[in-house]
């Protein structure tokens, strides 16, 4: 069974596979790399896809549609002639595709297939890809973060090792990540970003302006006419500078107008973009607790990286200019490719190791300890928390005589529960008791493919209430939940538990009553440190904190006192 690697992007998509130790990307059946992912209907009500789809946007507008990856996640309709289409449905329509040129390209059945998505997809998002996928009959192994294929792909390619930038921005996400690289492991840190940040959003801030320069509103232009208004201006923002005062004719219903842009216009609109670009920039940074100097080089992915006007923004934020040495078109298909490799157990890859990051802080809802007041946010996963990952809180009730607790989940950053995305809820019966007398265990399990599991036992009596949590129904087959609950739950024990970690605290414990005075006052300190980092449950720091108290507990069992 083939897997193959799929880039499924806003403005087109790609398609590789990592096969006999080496990856080839697969043309399609017009012999292009690059998909346009733009679905229609021709005269006959046949479906098309593709480069012909696009070529009809302008002349049968009311049967065509592009940019509907920004629709995934929601219950938006887009109406094709007299049909009706979800974003999920589109895009299986784009895989369903891919999926046959990679089946005519290996000359065998593609079965399965790892798709890239935006780092800063959100879990409904992620599930409506997933079950994208399984519409157009793929079984999806995996779903990879656009920056992270990009990261293996380049990283593969470069041989190098250090911590990366990757600055992704399509047609229509920007997301940031960075990463580490070294001994054959693609680390994550810390990944951000922009969902609605891309090439489209400059060429919709260059109609905007022309429009309000002409006087003329958008709803008095007709959509074919506002197609073709948007395919001049993506041109010239792609080829900015090379027209810089190239003099260009527009249709506008009634009248045409001639119109010359510039390069300094074109700054000038770009501007409140590329300042919001910055922000999940500084936001990774700030999160993976990197500065300007760690960084090793810089990686740009997605055509809208191409604009000399971003290169720029970026170059003087880091006072280098970043790399571009693989198409950054193709990049992010290239590297969902190795993913595709890994998962195949592709022996040529034996060596790579892949870790990846949760991209929104998961919570759930609780009230405040003061006001007694409902609707705020308790974090339980931390956004950029390496997964998989099982993290367990203690919370306890708010009111007397309490007989249920509604465990409501949110996904989110913000205080308050109303401004984030509300994934479900459960519900457990306690005991009455007098208000913050009675506790219950919420435990939060979160896989690489987006799977969120909630376990809540009631302290007091040992009852479990458990839930995996769906946003998209049918986006997992019930053997792929089985597969991934029994990965999680290998996780679900607290760090406190783990055998390495308990042999530490009793070595120290040992040396502690070894030991008088100072000596004994300094370990004490120590333990009580490496006890707050295991209530902290983040196994990565665990790790680091570990090492480096086995290191002083060996010291001091190895001095000769003789």
């Amino acid at each position: 069974m083939a897997i193959i690697g799929i880039d499924l992007g806003t403005t087109n998509s790609a398609c590789g596979i990592w096969a006999n130790g080496e990856l080839s990307l697969i043309k399609n059946r017009l012999g292009d790399t690059l998909t346009p992912s733009v679905v229609g209907l021709d005269d006959t009500g046949e479906v098309i896809v593709g480069r012909r789809a696009k070529e009809r946007l302008i002349s049968h507008s009311d049967l065509t549609v592009a940019v509907f990856k920004r629709l995934m996640g929601s219950n938006h309709k887009v109406k094709l002639g007299k049909k009706e289409f979800s974003a999920i449905e589109l895009s299986a329509l784009i895989l369903k595709a891919l999926k046959e040129d990679a089946e005519a390209h290996l000359n065998a059945t593609v079965d399965a297939a790892v798709i890239s998505v935006p780092a800063y997809f959100n879990d409904n998002q992620r599930h409506a890809t997933k079950l994208a996928g399984e519409l157009a009959g793929l079984e999806v192994n995996r779903l990879i973060n656009e920056p992270t294929a990009a990261a293996v792909a380049y990283g593969l390619h470069e041989k190098q090792e250090g911590t990366f930038l990757v600055l992704d921005m399509g047609g229509g996400t920007f997301d940031v990540s960075i990463l580490e690289f070294f001994d054959g492991i693609m680390e994550v840190h810390a990944s951000a970003g922009d969902n609605f940040l891309g090439g489209e959003d400059f060429v919709t801030a260059m109609v905007n302006d022309f429009l309000q320069q002409q006087e003329v509103k958008s709803s008095t232009l007709n959509k074919a006419q506002l197609n073709s208004l948007y395919m001049q201006m993506e041109t010239i923002k792609r080829r900015v500078d090379v027209l810089d005062g190239t003099p260009f004719s527009f249709n506008l219903g009634k009248h045409t107008v001639e119109w010359t842009p510039t390069a300094d216009w074109f700054q000038k609109i770009s501007t409140p973009l590329l300042l919001r670009a910055k922000i999940p920039i500084e936001r990774a940074m700030r999160d993976a607790k990197t500065r300007a100097d760690d960084i090793d080089d810089i990686i740009l992915v997605g055509g809208a990286t191409r604009m000399k006007l971003f290169r720029n923004t970026i170059g003087r934020m880091f006072g280098r200019f970043p790399s571009a040495n693989i198409d950054p078109d193709t990049v992010v298909a290239q590297g969902a490719a190795v993913q595709a490799g890994l998962v195949a157990k592709d022996a040529a890859l034996d060596d790579v190791v892949l870790t990846d990051v949760c991209p929104y802080t998961l919570g759930t809802a609780i009230h405040n300890s003061n006001t007694k007041e409902a609707g705020y946010f308790f974090p339980i996963i931390e956004r950029n928390a390496v997964v998989p990952i099982s993290i367990v809180k203690r919370l306890y009730t708010a009111e007397d005589n309490q007989t249920s607790v509604n465990v409501r989940v949110y996904q989110g950053e913000n205080r308050t529960v109303d401004k984030n995305i509300f994934l479900g809820d459960l519900d457990v019966k306690v005991p009455k008791k007098k208000a913050g007398e009675e506790a219950i265990d919420v435990r939060y399990s979160y896989d690489m493919n987006g799977l969120l599991e909630i376990d809540v036992e009631v302290v007091s009596t040992g009852e479990k209430v458990n839930k995996v949590i769906h946003n998209a129904p049918g986006s997992l087959s019930e053997e792929e939940i089985g597969k991934c609950r029994e990965k999680l739950a290998q996780l679900k024990f607290h760090p406190r538990d783990q055998e390495e970690n308990k042999a530490l605290v009793a070595k120290g414990e040992r040396l502690y009553e070894s030991f008088i005075g100072e000596q004994r006052e300094w370990i004490a300190q120590i333990l009580k440190a490496f006890d707050a980092v295991l209530e902290r449950q983040n196994p990565i720091e665990i790790q680091q904190e570990r090492k480096k108290l086995s290191q002083i507990l060996d010291d001091l069992d190895n001095e000769d006192w003789l």
